[in-house]
This record gives structure tokens, sequence and C-alpha cells, in this order.
């Protein structure tokens, strides 16, 4: 028996690899974006129809007491409605966070949403440092030109090592070309050949 051993041609040995948290768009101007998001069971919309049925059936369960003659069961029927209602609003007000990167030619913007803080920075694709905060399983540290920004809380802690090392690939993979400004000294050119 023989074994025939052959390497693919280096064309496909460097060719793109698919993202796993990314996902690119090639329609016109080329991008790739990560869009990370919390990990909820229900929707905002959900939650507050689950309340709503929630706090109906413990007023009709309220009312035959209070008919029955035990009058205690509202108030603490309704007690319970309210501290049932404060840990859904906490809930949904963090249902939406999220943090979505966006890769452009020339620029790479990171905007996290925690509640109703919104923290934006961007970066020149060129000079971003992608590194661990403080260990290997931590969060994602994007630096560079004076900002930082830390990302990766909503994928799990073994996978963020996958999601940094995504984000360098990505960003060493395209030459991106910065913009170029025109020469707009016309008149200097002329004066100096005078």
């Amino acid at each position: 028996m023989s074994v025939t051993l052959s390497h693919p041609p280096i064309a496909l040995a460097t060719a793109a690899r698919p993202l796993r948290f990314g996902a690119e768009s090639g329609a016109g101007e080329h991008t790739v974006q990560w869009l990370l998001k919390r990990n909820c069971s229900a929707t905002p919309r959900q939650v507050m129809g689950f309340y709503a049925s929630l706090s109906l059936v413990s007023a009709i369960i309220g009312a035959f007491f209070w008919a029955q003659g035990a009058t205690l069961v509202v108030p603490f029927a309704s007690l319970e409605i309210i501290a049932v209602g404060l840990a859904l609003l906490v809930y949904t007000r963090h249902a939406a966070d999220s943090e979505r990167i966006s890769l452009r030619p020339g620029r790479l913007t990171v905007e996290r949403t925690l509640g109703r803080h919104v923290e934006r920075a961007e970066f020149a694709p060129a000079w971003v440092r992608v590194e661990p905060e403080h260990g290997g399983r931590s969060l994602i540290e994007l630096s560079g030109q004076g900002q930082r920004i830390a990302i990766g809380r909503f994928v799990r802690p073994e996978l963020r090592r996958q999601l940094a090392d995504e984000l360098r690939w990505t960003l060493r993979r395209w030459p991106w070309a910065p913009v170029q400004a025109q020469s707009t000294y016309p008149e200097s050119q002329d004066k100096s050949e005078n």
C-alpha cells in the first residue's frame, strides 16, 4: 500500500477563512462588522406581555380572595407585582446591551451600549493594538491614538482569545489604504518656479 501526500497550492493555503464572530459586507464599500449582544431569552416586548399577564392573574386571584373576606391578600399581591415589575425593569434595561465593532477602509469604530450609557471610540486600523486586558481569558482591550476600550463582555471567556485573533487577522488582512489628501498647493509650486 502506498500513500501520496500533496500539499495545497500556496494560494489555497492563504485563502480567506470564514469569520466566526463577524460578517463581511462586500456591497459598495467593503466593511466587516461584529455585533456582540447579551444572550437574552426574551425581548423587552415579550417581558412586558409576561408582566401584564402575571399582573392580571394576580389581580383576579386577589379579587377572588377579597370577595371571600381575606382582605390582606390584595396588598401582598400588589407588593409582589411591584417587586417583580422592578426586577423585570432592570432586566429589560440591559436586554439590549451590545458591542458593535465596524471596520471600514481607514476607520475602526467601536460602540458599546450598557443600559442607557453609550461609549464610542474610533481608531485608525493601522494603529490599533488588540490584546487581553489582564490575562488570557479577560476582556479584550483595543487601544491606539490615546484611546482605550474593552470589548468581549458578551462572549464566553474561553472564546475571547478567538475573537481577539479574528480581530487581529482582519486588521492585517486587507490593505487598508489611508485616504490620501490631494495636493492643494498649486500656487506655491508656481511661485517656486518664478
